[in-house]
């Protein structure tokens, strides 16, 4: 069974920990740079980008991030993707640039325009939860789309990373997190 930790300094971190059991994963909180080294891959959740940022930083976290990411697997949800873009806009902030997309931030709305909707995942309808979502503007030539909602992309991943706009775990479909677990089994060389 894989090791997923999930960087808890903010957000929802909790419905991932339910997420990633229910996905056939053991997930532990990380909160320290030695966390990092008992997870085979790592979940950045959503929650308020510039917050976990300065966290991060508070937390010396930055560099052991960059340093267990250029190894395993990371997976970023809605702040997580923000997080993990090459480029960031409105406004524009610091990020991990680990994945090759743009995104611009709370590009769907205020908290208000929060919604559940049905994306295409690949041909297959999955529920989704935007919350104050950020908006994939660029797909780099290495990105794979996995889903869209209305034509944007919503669930891409790259190599071993991988994010999603919206929040997987708040519904009970266990797709997003199992792919990551794949991701992560592939990319230890265990399967």
């Amino acid at each position: 069974m894989k090791t997923v930790g999930i960087l808890a300094l903010q957000g929802d971190f909790d419905a991932h920990r339910k997420a990633v059991e229910r996905a056939g994963g053991r997930p532990i909180e990380v909160r320290t740079a030695q966390d990092l080294d008992a997870c085979d891959g790592l979940i950045v959740p959503g929650g308020e980008s510039t917050t976990m940022l300065k966290l991060l930083d508070i937390e010396k976290l930055i560099e052991p991030l960059r340093q267990f990411t250029a190894r395993k697997p990371v997976f970023g949800t809605c702040a997580g993707a923000i997080l993990l873009a090459h480029s960031v806009t409105r406004p524009s902030q610091p990020s991990l640039d680990l994945i090759d997309i743009d995104v611009e931030r709370n590009a769907y709305g205020r908290q208000i325009d929060s919604c559940v909707a049905r994306v295409d995942a690949g041909g297959k309808d999955m529920e989704a939860i935007f919350i104050r979502a950020p908006k994939i503007l660029r797909v780099g030539s290495g990105g794979k789309i996995l889903a869209t909602y209305n034509g944007d992309p919503v669930w891409v991943e790259q190599g071993r990373h991988m994010v999603t706009t919206f929040h997987p775990e708040l519904t009970p479909d266990p797709r997003v997190h199992q792919r990551f677990l794949e991701r992560v089994a592939t990319s230890s060389g265990r399967v």
